[in-house]
């Protein structure tokens, strides 16, 4: 009894206390690289969207005053008058049309490899099959200068192909410094990536699936577009919208193997801003191909939130 007393009354941890300091806690480990984000990426980020609406003072005034053709808001009240100006530019509305149609053309070439890739190591495999998927990944390895400056070589005017054709009498087109080039390059850059996604979302079908649809008479291809496919649609769209998003703001390919105009959207940020010292204007292509990429995005966060859901997670 004494022992007791003096050991005085016990201590009485309530779960929603305990609940709180582990969120504390949690909170606290996780806000340095939150800190280190904002400071390094969300500041600058909310300061160049300020300097797109017209506000040059502050931090923003030097690169206002080297700038040129820069548009001032009136006190606190923002001008979009820099967004007329590009929406009004027959140059930068090009630019726009090229670089959606290059990111829709290689997106769509990327994706139907990947999944043809995917699917005939999903049904075949053997050695065909494994020399498919290990060069798949071979650009992964390979830098996209190194790369650039090869397909620029590989399809020129004195390069491999019309080398070749030459000597059958053909006279094969110069592709090196067109679209042609930007679409290659880009396809080249992003099928690594996606191959390895979807060829993992087409495996993770399951056999059972596959062998009751055969069972029931369906053919090959009504197994692979009512079963396979749709089992592994998730992954498919991940790897779609990565791939968009990474052509969609690319620059090493556009500005090694394209033409000088049109161009893609990634070259001209660095046209505007270096070659015509118009920062502003760079900053107005930077946040509309932003507003395009998260577009793309919003599909990919969906892809997420239903693969969680169905997964019973949500």
């Amino acid at each position: 009894m004494t022992a007791e007393l003096e050991a005085g009354p016990a201590v009485v941890v309530r779960p929603a206390t305990a609940a709180a300091a582990g969120r504390t806690r949690g909170l606290l480990m996780a806000l340095p690289p939150m800190v280190l984000i904002a400071f390094f990426i969300g500041f600058p980020v909310v300061l160049a969207f300020g300097f797109s609406l017209g506000f040059t003072g502050g931090l923003n005034r030097t690169i206002a005053l080297i700038g040129q053709n820069v548009h001032t808001a009136h006190g606190i009240v923002p001008t979009l008058s820099a967004y007329a100006e590009m929406f009004t530019n027959a140059r930068f509305l090009g630019d726009l049309v090229v670089t959606v149609v290059v990111t829709v053309v290689s997106t769509t070439i990327v994706i139907a490899l990947a999944v043809g890739i995917g699917l005939y190591l999903k049904f075949s495999g053997g050695l065909i099959g494994k020399v498919l998927s290990a060069l798949a990944v071979v650009p992964l390895f390979i830098p996209v200068v190194i790369a650039s400056w090869a397909i620029l070589g590989f399809y020129s005017a004195n390069g491999f192909l019309r080398s070749v054709a030459a000597q059958f009498g053909v006279d094969f087109p110069i592709w090196s410094y067109t679209l042609v080039t930007v679409v290659i390059g880009s396809v080249w850059t992003s099928l690594p990536f996606a191959t390895l996604l979807v060829s993992s979302g087409l495996q993770a079908v399951p056999q059972a699936m596959i062998d009751a649809a055969r069972d029931a008479g369906a053919s090959f291809w009504r197994v692979v577009a009512s079963v396979v496919v749709p089992m592994a649609g998730v992954p498919i769209i991940i790897a779609t919208t990565f791939t968009a998003i990474g052509i969609l703001g690319s620059f090493t390919v556009p500005y090694f193997t394209g033409p000088n105009s049109p161009n893609m959207l990634g070259v001209d940020m660095s046209n505007y801003f270096s070659a015509f010292n118009q920062p502003q204007q760079a900053v107005v292509i930077a946040f509309i191909v932003f507003a395009i990429a998260s577009g793309i995005a919003a599909v990919y966060v969906w892809a997420n939130f239903r693969s969680a859901k169905e997964s019973g997670a949500v």
